[in-house]
């Protein structure tokens, strides 16, 4: 997922700040949840919880309800400095949050992420809006009434691991997208739809070239007839091809990390491709 940032996303802040939004939303139907990160991402912006129970599509309905409530409210996103001290006071109850603030301290993002050493004092600073406020670096567009009610929409929640760590809580991540304007968000969501009807686990399914099994190991493909003639006839198209440009054929164990294997074969330029 590209890294975007209010340089090279014009849309930077309209995400960011609808995904305070979402949170605030959140905190209304679960007042006890605890608060991760919530960053804009390329065509939208998601946010991760730790919630009381599973989230089910109504609650996503919901919470958009109580988005649309809160843009029409048109408040203004105010940003104040505060000391470490005074940020671990105002998020006491919010876990994931004080443990930002420890990484802040020492010179990381509002995301967790390293940044680069600096001998100044970090700045630790928040965005509030109507109720809600929230460790953040911003930027933010200047009220919530440049959130258009028709021009967002939740797309689907999924499962985080804090800080991407598989020994640490697993969250739920909501994932939302947000435009300018109603129709760009339809063209957006068109676009969706026509992508999944491309997304080649269907197109293998429906073509009877592969199938899954979670018996056999997720994403592990197994070829049916029609496949295993269609991998075999680029497989030896691949082979022809190598003797004329002069390509060195690899052969690695298929569990194998090719990572470990580019390390290994120092030297050697690796070119791979994949009928798995």
């Amino acid at each position: 997922m590209p890294v975007v940032t209010p340089e090279n996303d014009p849309l930077y802040r309209l995400r960011h700040s609808a995904a305070h939004v979402m949170a605030e939303a959140v905190l209304e139907m679960f007042p006890e949840a605890k608060l991760a990160i919530g960053p804009p991402v390329e065509n939208g912006f998601y946010y991760d919880f730790d919630l009381p129970r599973p989230l089910t599509p109504q609650d996503l309905r919901e919470i958009e309800k109580r988005m649309r409530r809160i843009a029409q409210g048109k408040h203004t996103f105010a940003r104040r400095e505060l000391s470490a001290d005074e940020a671990r006071a105002l998020f006491h109850d919010q876990p994931y949050k004080l443990e930002l603030i420890d990484g802040l301290e020492h010179g990381a993002d509002e995301y967790g992420e390293a940044g680069s050493a600096s001998a100044e004092q970090p700045v630790i600073s928040t965005y509030k809006h109507d109720t809600f406020e929230d460790l953040c670096r911003g930027p933010h567009i200047a009220s919530t009434a440049e959130i258009k009610p028709d021009a967002f929409k939740l797309l689907r929640t999924s499962g985080a691991y804090w800080r991407g760590d598989e020994k640490r809580p697993q969250l739920q991540r909501i994932y939302g997208t947000i435009w300018p304007s109603k129709a760009e968000l339809e063209h957006y969501l068109w676009q969706l739809e026509e992508a999944k009807k491309r997304d080649h686990r269907k197109l293998g399914k429906d073509l009877g070239l592969f199938m899954f099994s979670q018996a056999v190991g997720a994403g592990l493909a197994i070829w049916l007839p029609k496949g295993a003639i269609l991998r075999d006839t680029l497989e030896r198209f691949l082979r022809q091809r190598s003797s004329i440009v002069a390509i060195c054929r690899l052969s690695r164990p298929i569990s194998a990390r090719l990572t470990s294997i580019r390390r290994a074969a120092t030297g050697i330029r690796i070119v791979t491709a994949s009928f798995r």
